[in-house]
């Protein structure tokens, strides 16, 4: 189950890193379909996580990143709301803090899936 998660949200971090891309090179919010698949992805690894969590012994590196990526799910979305639904750009500290806690926490989702089980 903590592979599966980490699979959907290493696709995740693809389409993140795409739109961190798209906000850094073209000074533009990136398109609402790429944030909104983001999102959804998100969030299927993420209620994954949280059930494997919630129901079966996990190392505490994936509590952790459990932890963190709710963090980060915070901050995706502020920006969804606060931000882009007003058309206003992206803050690049928020951009900035949202990836780095969501890669902190698919490192430490990567350790516990590849741990012994």
């Amino acid at each position: 189950m903590l592979q599966t998660a980490t699979t959907l949200l290493a696709i995740t971090a693809l389409g993140g890193l795409l739109m961190a891309i798209i906000r850094f090179s073209r000074k533009r919010n990136p398109p609402a379909w790429l944030a909104m698949l983001h999102g959804l992805l998100a969030a299927s690894g993420l209620t994954l996580l949280a059930y494997a969590v919630c129901m079966l012994t996990v190392p505490s590196s994936a509590i952790l990143a459990l932890a963190l990526f709710l963090l980060a799910a915070a901050g995706g979305a502020v920006m969804s709301l606060a931000y882009k639904w007003r058309q206003r750009l992206l803050p690049a500290w928020l951009v900035v803090g949202h990836a780095t806690a969501a890669v902190t926490a698919l490192a430490l989702l990567f350790l516990a899936a590849l741990g012994p089980a």
